[in-house]
């Protein structure tokens, strides 16, 4: 009994504690990495809308994504991949990731993608206080300052600097349900940790991605039924491949890989990145540059974050 509570007590003592040296700095790098294959997806996908629908994308790209994280760690592990202790974990964190999946593409049927972009920026916030509230983390110096700070910027970039726009901002049906959506992936931020029981994170990944894929499959099973898969142009079918690979295995791979270094306060704030990165791409493909104001927004975003990552954890 006793070494049962000293393994608890101990397991909650390695929660609040972050990593160190070059294992902080690959940390922010992941998630550096993270928010870059994201902004790419959004140009990709922008693409492959017309030609299919939400749901049988994401269904498709999380099956290609399994089938991949699973290739990658039969390779790695070069063995047989351990079924899990305690699989409700993974049905947990990929109910999470579903739900805010799908509270995403319902928020978008009745509103616009700039007010889910506002909404979104409370992430790294709720981060923080499920950090605290699953974690007993607590955000120490310019932590918080800082999330402001790049948060601002953030919605200053995607509001394109119009504070008219900021003004007519309504919290309508699709906010209040993107919201939900939102503190759902706030909370996996932290529970990824909490749930990990020294499992290796590729293997973590594949079980998180499972659960996730099987429950978007069940909620979309009526569009995925009426695509004509055959019919798709190739450019649907490089956006899934890439959302399969990068921004599906790949960014919970990520995610996952610093959340377990990281506070939870530190993980999700890349996200304000975002918005920043899209810019840069959409000038790079030659679809024109955003404004200068915008372009200031951006800056002030990169500088918070700078502030954020150089901000001691204790």
């Amino acid at each position: 009994m006793t070494d049962t509570v000293d393994t608890k007590a101990a397991r909650r003592a390695a929660h609040r504690t972050s990593a160190t040296g070059a294992q902080k700095r690959l940390g922010h790098l992941a998630m550096l990495g993270f928010a870059s294959l994201v902004a790419v997806s959004f140009s990709l996908g922008a693409l492959a809308v017309p030609h299919i629908g939400p749901m049988a994308l994401n269904a498709a790209r999380f099956l290609i994504g399994i089938m991949f994280m699973g290739m990658v760690v039969k390779v790695v592990l070069r063995q047989p991949l351990p079924v899990p202790r305690s699989p409700w974990r993974f049905v947990i964190l990929g109910g999470l990731m579903a739900f805010y999946f799908v509270s995403m593409f319902m928020a978008l049927r009745v509103t616009n993608p700039v007010s889910t972009g506002a909404i979104f920026t409370l992430m790294p916030l709720l981060s923080a206080f499920f950090g605290f509230l699953i974690l007993r983390q607590v955000p120490r110096g310019w932590v918080i300052p800082s999330l402001i700070l790049a948060g601002l910027g953030s919605v200053w970039v995607i509001f394109d600097g119009n504070i008219e726009a900021m003004r007519r901002f309504d919290l309508g049906k699709g906010e209040v349900i993107f919201f939900a959506g939102v503190v759902a992936h706030a909370a996996y931020a932290s529970l990824v940790r909490f749930y990990n029981r020294g499992e290796p994170v590729i293997a973590f990944t594949f079980w998180t991605l499972l659960a996730t894929g099987i429950l978007i499959a069940l909620f979309g099973v009526g569009e995925i039924i009426a695509t004509d898969w055959s019919d798709l142009p190739p450019i649907a079918w490089v956006t899934i491949v890439y959302l399969a690979i990068f921004t599906t295995a790949g960014t919970f791979f990520l995610l996952q890989f610093a959340a377990l270094r990281l506070p939870a306060s530190k993980v999700l704030a890349y996200n304000y990145l975002t918005p920043t990165l899209i810019i840069l791409i959409e000038g790079l493909l030659g679809h024109g540059w955003a404004s200068l104001s915008v372009m200031a927004g951006a800056v002030l975003t990169i500088f918070g974050l700078i502030i954020l990552a150089l901000s001691p954890e204790r």
